[in-house]
C-alpha cells in the first residue's frame, strides 16, 4: 500500500516510510539510506523517506529505457486516452490526495483541493493533446518536393519538483513528457514524498505501462544530481532554486543535454492612485502571503503610488494582522515546508530590519525553540528598505513583502526591470492606457492587471525572463515544444507517372 494512503488513520508517532517507484513497484534504495521528514504543522516526525544513490538512479534510468519504445510507438491519442484515464482516477482520488498533500506539505483543506483541481485540469488539458500533436506542412523551391515536420519524443526525461504546490508540480511536467512519447525518471520532493508514488499508483491502476514512470526518493545533491548527470536521460526539467537552476545547466551543459528552468522569483505589484484599493488589498494579500508566500510567482514587492501609500499601507496592515495561521479549513495560510526553511526566513527578516527596514507587522526576525512547533511565520510587512537592499533583491519564499512608495508608472517600472528576476508583475489600475503601456514594458514573463502575480491555467505559457528562467515556457501547448524534438521529413515526387 502506497505511504499516503495509510494517511486517514494516522497515529502521529508512527513512522511512515516512503519508497521509490521503479518499474511499476516500490523499491528501496539499494543501499538502504534513509531522510528524516517532520510535519511542518507541529514540527514532529512522521516519515522515513528512502534517500535514493546513483544506483537506484540507474535502475529507474534502465526501465524507463526498457520501456520507451513500446510507450513511444503508441499514437499519440492513444496516449492521450491513457492520460485521461489517470486524470478518470485523480478525480475518484481528490479527497484522499487532498489530505495527503494538506498533512505532507501543512496546508489549509481548501488550499490542497485547490492543488488537486489544478492538477486535474493540467491532464485533461495535455490528454487532449493527443489529438493535437501538430506538425507543419511546409513549402519548396524544388518542383515535385514536399515537406513536413513531426513531434518525436526525447527518450528518457529528468523531471525535478519542488514541494511547495507537489501535485500540481507533477502534473505540470508529467502530462506533457507522456504524452509526447517521453519516459520519465522523476525525482519528488523530500518533503512532500508520498504525493508522487501516489501519482505513480493512478498512473499504473489507468493502464500506463510498468516503466513509463518512475519515481526516486531522496536528496537533491545525490540523486537529483544523477539525474542531471545520466548519460542516458535526454532532458531535465527543473523546478526550483536560481541557484541550483544554475548548476543544472552548467552540468547538462557538458553533455549537451536539453534544459528547461523555471526558477525564482521577485515579483512585484503596482497600485496606481486610481486602483480600487479593496481589490488591490485582496490581491496584494493574496499575492504575498497565500501558501504562506511559498510561490515562485508570489508577489513579494509592492510599490505603491505616493499620494495612496499611507491609506493603502493602513489597509494591508489590517488585512495581514487578519490572517489566520493553521492548517484548518478556516485558516488562511499554513506553515512554511522545513525548519531550514523557517530559520532563512527568520534570518532573512532580521537582517532586513538591520538594514534599516521597519516592521508593520509579522515576525521581528529572531529565532524561537521549535522542536515541538510548527514552521510559522506570521504574514509580515516590511517598509524603508532601500533598492539595492538584500530583501529588495532576493527571494526567501516565505510570507514577507516589502513596500515601498514611488511617483509614477514610470519609476515603478524602472525598479521592476532593474531586477535580475522577471518572471510575474502585476498592476492595479482603472486606466487601459497605463496598464498596457506597463505591461508591453516591463521585462516579466507573465503580466496580470487588477489580480494578482499569480494564477497560470495549463494553457497558459509560464516562465520567466532573467535569472527566472532560460526562456522555455510550460505549461501550454509551448511546453510541447519542450518535451518533443521536431523532425523534417521531405520527399520528391516522380514525373511522369500518367
Amino acid at each position: 500500500m502506497v505511504a499516503g494512503h495509510q494517511y486517514k488513520n494516522i497515529v502521529m508517532k508512527d513512522l511512515i516510510k516512503v519508497l521509490n517507484w521503479i518499474n511499476g513497484i516500490e523499491c528501496s534504495s539499494e543501499e538502504d539510506m534513509w531522510i528524516d521528514k517532520y510535519n511542518p504543522d507541529n514540527g514532529k516526525l512522521t516519515i522515513k523517506v528512502t534517500n535514493s544513490s546513483e544506483i537506484d538512479v540507474n535502475n529507474a534510468v534502465k526501465a524507463a529505457e526498457n520501456s520507451f519504445k513500446e510507450w513511444s510507438e503508441f499514437t499519440p491519442v492513444k496516449r492521450g486516452q491513457i492520460l485521461s484515464k489517470i486524470v478518470d482516477l485523480m478525480k475518484v482520488s481528490a479527497s484522499e490526495l487532498s489530505e495527503n498533500i494538506a498533512l505532507e506539505a501543512g496546508k489549509p483543506p481548501q488550499d490542497a483541493a485547490g492543488e488537486v483541481g489544478a492538477a486535474i485540469m493540467q491532464g485533461e488539458f495535455f490528454a487532449g493533446e493527443g489529438m493535437r500533436l501538430y506538425g507543419k506542412s511546409l513549402t519548396s523551391g524544388t518542383p515535385g518536393k514536399y515537406s513536413h515536420t513531426t513531434r518525436n519524443p526525447h527518450g528518457i526525461v529528468g523531471l525535478i519538483v519542488p514541494a511547495n504546490t507537489p501535485i500540481a508540480n507533477i502534473a505540470w511536467k508529467t502530462f506533457p513528457a507522456l504524452i509526447c512519447g517521453n519516459t520519465i525518471v522523476l525525482k519528488s520532493s523530500e518533503d512532500t514524498p508520498s504525493v508522487a508514488i501516489m501519482f505513480a499508483e493512478l498512473a499504473k491502476k489507468a493502464g500506463l505501462p510498468d516503466g513509463v514512470f518512475n519515481v526516486i526518493q531522496g536528496e537533491g545533491s545525490i540523486s537529483g544530481e544523477a539525474i542531471v548527470n545520466h548519460p542516458k536521460i535526454s532532458l531535465i526539467s527543473f523546478t526550483g532554486s536560481t541557484n541550483v537552476g544554475i548548476r543544472i545547466a552548467q552540468n547538462a551543459g557538458k553533455r549537451l543535454a536539453r534544459v528547461s528552468l523555471e526558477l525564482g522569483g521577485k515579483n512585484a505589484l503596482i497600485v496606481c492612485d486610481d486602483a480600487d484599493l479593496d481589490e488591490a488589498v485582496h490581491w496584494s494579500s493574496l499575492s504575498a502571503f497565500s501558501n504562506a508566500g511559498q510561490r515562485c510567482a508570489a508577489g513579494s514587492k509592492i510599490f505603491i503610488f505616493e499620494n495612496i501609500y499611507d491609506n493603502f499601507v493602513k489597509k494591508f496592515i489590517m488585512k495581514a494582522k487578519s490572517l489566520k495561521l493553521g492548517t484548518r479549513s478556516d485558516c488562511d495560510l499554513g506553515p512554511v515546508i522545513n525548519q531550514r526553511q523557517y530559520q532563512n526566513i527568520k534570518k532573512s527578516i532580521k537582517t532586513a530590519i538591520e538594514d534599516g527596514g521597519i516592521l508593520l507587522c509579522g515576525e521581528d526576525g529572531s529565532l524561537s525553540d521549535i522542536d515541538n512547533e510548527g514552521y510559522y511565520i506570521k504574514p509580515t510587512i516590511i517598509s524603508g528598505l532601500n533598492h539595492s537592499a538584500e530583501l529588495s533583491n532576493t527571494e526567501i519564499f516565505g510570507p514577507v513583502v516589502s513596500i515601498y512608495p514611488i511617483k509614477n508608472i514610470q519609476e515603478a517600472l524602472e525598479y521592476c526591470n532593474s531586477s535580475k528576476y522577471g518572471l510575474t508583475s502585476a498592476i492595479h489600475t482603472k486606466n487601459v492606457d497605463t496598464a498596457m503601456w506597463f505591461a508591453q514594458r516591463v521585462r516579466s514573463g507573465v503580466v496580470n492587471i487588477n489580480i494578482g502575480t499569480y494564477g497560470s491555467e495549463p494553457h497558459m505559457p509560464f516562465g520567466g525572463y532573467g535569472l527566472s528562467g532560460n526562456g522555455t515556457r510550460e505549461p501550454g501547448s509551448e511546453a510541447l515544444d519542450v518535451y518533443s524534438e521536431i523532425k523534417n521529413i521531405s520527399f520528391l515526387t516522380r514525373e511522369n507517372l500518367i
